[in-house]
């Protein structure tokens, strides 16, 4: 069976934009993963742990037969192929991936919770995916996602860093 996940990608690092590519494309090398949409790179200051530097995030949506549990394993073990460390919680990081949204699924596990419990409060996580997914609702929530974006980019402070081509989504991989 086919799921929909959309999940979201940080990088704060050395080369931020190098580790998005290189978790997109090993994303592509899994054969139970199909990218399906990729959103536009945003610029957003830090949330939580303040003292680093500015992170590139975007949302891919892919199609996969993982569950979720395998989906979160998958993605761990492409951050730990970017050198990914947890030493401070929020803290800098290669990459980051969350699984945001896991078909139209609440799941509470002790280590997933889908949709991710940090959601409706980050516009770093909104913005991209509002742009990829516009109608998309969180369980529970009657609010579409994108009344709620607009205020908290402004408040957040996020800006497009490198805007996605509609006919050729891949075109963000090439050289910035």
């Amino acid at each position: 069976m086919k799921n929909i996940a959309y999940i979201g990608m940080g990088s704060n690092m050395e080369d931020r934009f190098n580790y998005l590519k290189q978790g997109i494309l090993l994303l592509r090398k899994e054969k139970n993963i199909t990218l399906t949409n990729l959103s536009s790179i945003y610029e957003t200051a830090p949330v939580g742990y303040t003292e680093q530097s500015a992170f590139l995030n975007m949302v891919v949506e892919v199609e996969t037969t993982y569950n979720p549990q395998e989906l979160l394993s998958c993605l761990q073990n492409i951050e730990a192929a970017c050198h990914r460390e947890r030493i401070i919680r929020w803290g800098p990081r290669t990459l980051d991936l969350d699984i945001l949204l896991y078909n139209n699924e609440d799941i509470k596990e002790e280590n997933l919770s889908v949709p991710h419990p940090r959601i409706l409060e980050r516009a770093f996580v909104l913005a991209p995916l509002v742009e990829i997914a516009p109608s998309t609702c969180i369980l529970g929530d009657n609010h579409f996602l994108s009344s709620l974006t607009s205020k908290l980019s402004v408040e957040q402070g996020i800006e497009r860093w490198k805007l996605r081509d509609e006919k050729d989504i891949f075109s963000l991989l090439e050289t910035n």
